[in-house]
């Protein structure tokens, strides 16, 4: 068997080399952004436990000196989160469905798409500002509607997309399937379609709820803060994401451990739901 030229052999060397440098590069990058990722969790496991204790969960944002704690700020954001996701999830999925469904490839369909990647996009600090002159300025008061509606906005898009492509990757048989048993195309779509890319709607409703669930911007602009527990959706209400803005900013320590301990709430929170929904949402693989 003959050798190759030499001409072949310098051109697999170099296509060899020129693979090792990718590899490593690659490597290098993926080192580099672990290294900072475990960075991050490290500091946050640690500045964050040693402010964590039984009052987090009992008592209310304190005075400066004083023993309080995060309930009033976990409450309203979990109010306020689960008002957004309630309205975020009803209008993205429905307007992700007419996308797929039905607008498909209508100007009408492209306008709606194009509109939703530009809010998708959006800074959530001009969320911020347009509820704050629709919600907050006309109503001459700030309140946790206005906070919940604006942190809808921000999940919208994201659902809106990620219902809009996981119903595209569903078979076309299975809409066959429903026109063939005489299904209306509506109850086709919620009896066989929603319940095959049911998986995928979950994933993108958490995209969403991991995307809202840290913004402090908008709710500056909307719910402002309260210091003491408060389940009136129309007044003031205290919120996790801007007692951490408050309080790590803040010259006093125990202030600071509180901004640190709201903060682990919050990764171990966002954390938690994804692994609950991969444990959830986990096929089944044939054995």
């Amino acid at each position: 068997m003959k050798s190759p030229p030499p001409k072949s052999r310098a051109l697999i060397a170099s296509r060899k080399a020129t693979n090792i440098l990718f590899v490593g590069f690659c490597w290098l990058t993926t080192a580099v952004a672990l290294l900072a990722l475990a960075a991050i969790l490290i500091s946050l496991f640690k500045e964050g436990l040693g402010g964590m204790n039984l009052h987090i969960f009992t008592m209310d944002t304190p005075a400066t000196g004083s023993e309080g704690g995060l309930r009033n700020a976990i409450v309203g954001s979990i109010m306020m989160c689960a008002v957004a996701m309630v309205i975020a999830v009803t209008i993205g999925v429905l307007a992700g469905t007419w996308l797929a469904e039905y607008g498909r490839n209508s100007l009408y369909a492209n306008v709606v798409r194009f509109l939703n990647d530009i809010l998708l996009s959006a800074p959530s600090v001009l969320i911020g500002l347009f509820v704050y002159e629709f919600m907050v300025a006309p109503f001459h008061g700030f309140s946790a509607i206005a906070g919940s509606f604006a942190l809808a906005l921000i999940a919208v898009p994201i659902i809106t997309r990620t219902t809009e492509d996981v119903l595209k990757l569903q078979p076309t048989a299975l809409r066959e399937a429903g026109v063939a048993l005489g299904t209306p195309h509506w109850s086709a779509i919620r009896q066989i379609l929603w319940k095959s890319a049911g998986s995928g709607i979950l994933t993108g409703g958490l995209l969403a709820f991991a995307r809202i669930s840290g913004e402090t911007a908008p709710l500056l602009f909307t719910s402002l803060n309260e210091q003491f527990l408060n389940f009136n959706l129309t007044k003031e209400m205290a919120s996790l994401p801007v007692l951490i803005f408050n309080d790590a900013l803040s010259a006093y320590d125990d202030l600071v451990r509180l901004a640190w301990a709201g903060a682990l709430i919050i990764a171990v929170a966002v954390l938690g739901t994804n692994v609950l929904a991969r444990i959830i949402t986990r096929e089944r693989r044939p054995s």
